[in-house]
């Protein structure tokens, strides 16, 4: 049974361990097409060799294969230690759907699949995993902790923030970001899913709040959900329509063709200029378009953790 088969077959995403160990699993079988080409099965043991480290641990095998050069990681190192935000407002559940598959995905659950799979590999390298979701509160947080059961209970959490249906909830994102900022006292690595829809008001303030993120050394990975379909190049028939802020409820009646350039245009600018503040602040910024596939996710993840060892 495929991903797409066992999308449909479960319930709101009841069976959330099982399709990310698919999603894994294909990432991994797919490797042979990327540049880790000969470093799929052995990546969660080694890492990237730094120059000046000693050289005895180099695996001179892999370096046959990949032309890189590769130390192998040994149980006594110390582990990554890793937490992954989640934004739970309104607007992370457009669309509105009914039936998940992987080609009908609203932006919280693929976020919550492209989380669910990175903590499927980060188990599996012994790492440390913590989770926070939020909306209009601080809906949940779980330190960062390498055991089963805290593994069964973050998937728990992300099953259910999938099949939530939360009415009318905005976000003041900065201030949740700097509530997990004071928790995570350890250097981590961070991955923060959201759709960055704010107000151009709390833009400064929310890259402050991701600045204070970055305090203690820790690496923040954005990655920036939207449907690059209908949010970004607006691609709807031209038919009347009434368009709903599913944060304040607020609405419009228009043909889409009346504004859709306008649209695009300005959407494309907020865009671009949230990728050159990352780039200043020194924030890894990924696109998470849900059309398309979670292997950027997991490629980014695997670059972002050989950098961090």
């Amino acid at each position: 049974m495929n991903i797409q088969q066992e999308l449909n077959k479960v319930s709101g995403f009841k069976n959330l361990e099982l399709l990310a160990k698919q999603v894994v699993e294909g990432f991994i079988a797919g490797m042979h097409k990327s540049p880790f080409h000969g470093f799929s099965a052995e990546f969660s043991e080694h890492k990237i060799y730094n120059q000046g480290e000693s050289t005895r641990h180099i695996d001179w095998k892999l370096f046959a294969k990949t032309d890189k050069l590769y130390t192998k990681r040994y149980d006594d190192e110390t582990n990554l230690r890793c937490h992954i935000i989640i934004d739970n407002s309104s607007s992370m559940h457009y669309p509105k759907i009914d039936t998940f598959n992987l080609d009908h995905l609203n932006k919280i659950a693929f976020s919550a699949l492209a989380a669910a799979s990175l903590m499927h590999i980060l188990k599996k390298q012994r790492d440390a995993i913590g989770l926070s979701i939020y909306s209009d509160t601080y809906d949940y947080y779980a330190p960062e902790k390498g055991s089963e059961r805290h593994h069964q209970m973050l998937l728990n959490q992300l099953s259910q923030v999938v099949i939530s249906r939360p009415l009318n909830k905005g976000t003041d994102t900065y201030k949740y970001l700097h509530e997990i900022a004071e928790k995570i006292h350890r250097r981590s690595l961070i991955f923060l899913f959201t759709d960055m829809f704010q107000s151009s008001v709390e833009e400064a303030k929310l890259f402050e709040a991701l600045r204070h993120l970055k305090y203690n050394k820790h690496e923040v990975i954005l990655f920036h959900v939207f449907d690059k379909n209908k949010e970004l190049s607006f691609d709807f028939d031209n038919k009347p329509r009434q368009f709903v802020d599913v944060e304040t409820g607020e609405y419009i009646n228009l043909y889409a063709d009346t504004i859709k350039e306008n649209y695009s245009k300005a959407v494309n600018n907020y865009f671009e200029s949230l990728k050159l503040k990352c780039a200043q602040y020194k924030i890894k910024y990924e696109e998470a378009d849900i059309n398309n596939n979670f292997n950027n996710i997991l490629t980014t993840y695997m670059i972002e953790r050989q950098k961090f060892a």
